[in-house]
């Protein structure tokens, strides 16, 4: 992942073009591939391929507690980080006199489950400044009535990194109440975690983490097992489907175990347990070591040509993503696709997505069609504060 003969083993398709958009859809290895093949000719056998499917299940556990820093017992799987956080709102069961503060960087799946609540929530939002959030705005959403504090860890948006030991501690001071929840699909396969301290943790599958749709990991600590615990029918997470009085009752295990509500999709469970085995032995801190100068070096060559990025420069603290706004971002990226490089565009943004698998090659290729297509579109760029509504 980290050199050019592990590039070009492991990721073929990156031998044809210049692929800067992990944080919407990473390229996995070819042990993926594998993996997925595994499971076809496990599925061959039918029933009598459900026991490879539930083993296959537990090693990926064992994989993503470690990634993680939870224990096994305190990981399970839904089908995306959406479903992750409407499970989530079952649990918490929220009344009117309770209030959740969410944030203008966060990605709606996080955001809206409290929005479309059947009872009327106090939701509150912490507005970025200059695409950061600041703890200073953060203090007067606080209070004992606060029950969810929502977070993404790396802002899909512009890839703002939130600091968290001094959020957490700023949440425990203030709503001593409250669960604290972390989205880190932005962040699990490219940096090192330091939120195990979260009351829960959710990430898709298909990005820096290198697997497939469909897949969603949830962590829940053990010490918050009982208040997180899904009000959700189906099977697969009650303690006994199938009992005779299952017309009666239904009563789901605990904590993380409840959010698997029915049959895990264990294409996407065999593509994730190799996907994180491969990050794993790469090491998510080579990946940091390797990546986060590259990020640096396109933060610099971007304030060079004129571009500013939409979240503040973090040294020593970078994410993936650098996001930053033109007003002929349409042209822009047009002429960046007719050379093969791949970034995201949307709405007069412009995202880059900077993983393991990227190269200093892969950055100065972006400079250079960066540079060529601004000569051709040289309107002074519009500003880069952000204060309308991040879109995906």
């Amino acid at each position: 992942m980290l050199t050019l003969e592990s590039r070009r083993r492991d990721f073929p398709a990156l031998g044809s073009m210049t692929y800067l958009n992990t944080a919407a859809e990473s390229i996995p290895p070819l042990c993926v591939r594998e993996a997925l093949e595994t499971y076809w000719q496990d599925k061959l056998r039918g029933m009598n391929g459900r026991e490879a499917h539930y083993a296959k299940m537990e090693r990926c556990r064992e994989a993503a507690a470690r990634m993680l820093r939870l224990t096994p017992a305190e990981i399970s799987f839904c089908s995306c980080s959406a479903e992750a956080y409407n499970l989530l709102a079952t649990a918490l069961n929220l009344q009117p006199k309770d209030e959740v503060v969410i944030n203008d960087l966060d990605f709606p799946s996080g955001a809206t489950p409290w929005l479309t609540s059947p009872t009327p929530l106090a939701v509150k939002v912490w507005k970025s400044l200059k695409g950061a959030l600041n703890l200073d705005d953060l203090v007067p959403l606080l209070n004992l009535r606060t029950r969810l504090v929502q977070v993404s860890l790396v802002s899909f948006y512009n890839g703002y990194r939130l600091e968290w030991a001094p959020f957490v501690q700023c949440v425990r001071q203030q709503a001593p109440a409250a669960i604290l929840a972390v989205d880190v699909t932005q962040a699990l396969g490219r940096i090192v975690l330091d939120c195990s301290d979260a009351d829960c943790i959710v990430s898709s599958t298909h990005k820096w983490v290198l697997g497939f749709h469909g897949g969603c990991i949830v962590g829940i600590p053990q010490r918050r097992a009982a208040a997180l615990t899904t009000c959700a029918g189906g099977w697969f997470h009650l303690t006994d489907a199938f009992g005779s009085d299952r017309f009666e009752r239904a009563v789901p295990k605990t904590g993380a175990a409840s959010y698997s509500v029915g049959m895990p999709n264990f294409a996407a469970i065999y593509a994730l347990d190799a996907a994180l085995r491969y990050v794993e032995q790469v090491g998510v801190e080579a990946i940091a070591a390797h990546a986060d100068p590259l990020a640096e070096q396109l933060y610099q060559a971007l304030l060079e040509l004129g571009l500013t990025p939409m979240a503040p420069s973090q040294p020593g603290h970078r994410s993936g993503i650098l996001s930053f706004r033109h007003p002929n971002s349409t042209a822009i990226h047009a002429d960046l696709e007719r050379g093969r490089v791949h970034v995201m565009h949307h709405a007069g943004r412009l995202r880059v997505s900077l993983h393991g698998y990227n190269s200093a090659d892969d950055v100065e290729r972006l400079i250079t069609a960066l540079r060529g297509s601004l000569k051709s579109n040289c309107k002074p760029e519009s500003t880069a504060a952000t204060t309308e509504t991040p879109s995906p």
